[in-house]
């Protein structure tokens, strides 16, 4: 029981908990093994409505509140995180800014092929030098007679080479303003755009099974009509949407040590050491009942950011606090979690995956605002107030 969850995202929760244990537990353990994306295991998320669920239904989404999406981030996330990613990376930070920064033209064009389980979309900070630095952006936009000519790359970028993957929202500079100060401005480039091209990343510790891949833009010419927002104001779209990314990275923390959790449980169960069970020596018992509290306050911190947000108040810190929260204690009971499998936990096993829960979890404190980052965010906000 939570005291912020209603029927619906009961319902939710056991229909994505039954569709991750029934056909991505099967199966993603081989995905994972061989840096392989798997299309059509994405594809088939679309018996759960779950590609823009947020997204007006005018636009083929669900409607739903912000709560919904996020339960369902952290249900995928109890079973993978490579196949949590990218549902999380699609809906926050691909559907997210052409949602809210948009024009209707754009959202007419772009949302329905992105709700419909097809199409991925992308999002594009990160480069060489700019990631904790948003103004370390060196990707620049020329503007001409006929729109823009963009220049420069885009790195570790989730959803964004894939076959799956139809575009990517980037920001790139585009000048100095009157103060001095560089000028960035946000755009949108779909595949097959001449000078547009992707490169799959391989050889990574997490997420093996996710797309995450280099992006290159060679004398790309974009419309005037794919400028996202206005002119200078491309930080400040892409900060706006990692507020609400970190909800889903958080979410994705959860969801991980939920699984971590339940495998630790059901192991010390089925372990005998010293003729009985390791759950019933203290030492094991005490580490789960940390894990559960740990659980606990997590889960309330999370769901009260979201509530927040779907209630139309501020929660950019809480976000920040539930992205910091959630990413330490995934590190905290993945680690607790192994040590409790001890050799056994190891090596790959797909009835017991704590192996590769151990490995996936150490990018969340560091993608979408490192743990370092987020603790200057909530300072300011604390010593502002």
């Amino acid at each position: 029981m939570n005291a912020f969850l209603n029927e619906t995202h009961h319902t939710l929760r056991s229909k994505v908990r039954d569709f991750a244990e029934k056909y991505i537990k099967p199966v993603i353990g081989e995905f994972e093994a061989n840096e392989q994306f798997p299309v059509e295991l994405i594809r088939s998320l679309k018996s759960l409505n779950l590609f823009g669920m947020h997204a007006p239904k005018k636009y083929g989404g669900q409607g739903s509140d912000y709560l919904s999406y996020i339960i369902a981030v952290e249900e995928l996330a109890r079973v993978d995180s490579s196949v949590a990613a990218t549902l999380a990376a699609h809906n926050s930070l691909g559907v997210g800014p052409i949602l809210e920064f948009g024009t209707e033209e754009q959202k007419a064009k772009y949302l329905p092929s992105l709700c419909t389980a097809e199409n991925l979309w992308a999002f594009g900070l990160t480069e060489e030098n700019a990631g904790s630095d948003a103004q370390g952006v060196e990707t620049i936009a020329e503007e001409k007679e006929d729109g823009w000519v963009v220049n420069g790359h885009k790195k570790y970028i989730t959803n964004g080479a894939s076959e799956m993957s139809a575009g990517i929202s980037f920001v790139a500079k585009t000048g100095t303003r009157e103060d001095g100060r560089k000028e960035f401005t946000a755009f949108l480039v779909s595949k097959g755009t001449k000078g547009y091209t992707r490169e799959f990343m391989k050889q990574k510790l997490l997420w093996r099974a996710a797309d995450n891949g280099m992006v290159y833009l060679n004398d790309v010419h974009i419309p005037a009509s794919d400028r996202l927002g206005a002119r200078g104001q491309g930080i400040k779209i892409m900060l706006k949407t990692i507020d609400s990314g970190r909800l889903s990275i958080a979410a994705m923390g959860l969801g991980l040590a939920q699984g971590a959790y339940e495998m630790a449980v059901s192991f010390a169960k089925k372990r005998k050491q010293f003729g009985k069970s390791i759950s019933d020596f203290q030492v094991i018992s005490f580490k789960l009942a940390d894990m559960a509290m740990k659980l606990e306050t997590a889960r309330n911190t999370l769901y009260n950011a979201c509530w927040l947000k779907d209630n139309g108040h501020d929660y950019g810190t809480q976000a920040a606090m539930a992205k910091l929260y959630c990413s330490q204690i995934a590190s905290d009971i993945a680690s607790e979690a192994l040590q409790i499998f001890g050799g056994a936990g190891l090596f790959r096993n797909d009835e017991y995956p704590i192996e590769r829960f151990f490995r996936d979890q150490r990018l969340l404190s560091i993608g979408e605002g490192t743990s370092e980052v987020l603790r200057m965010v909530i300072s300011r906000s604390i010593l502002k107030e």
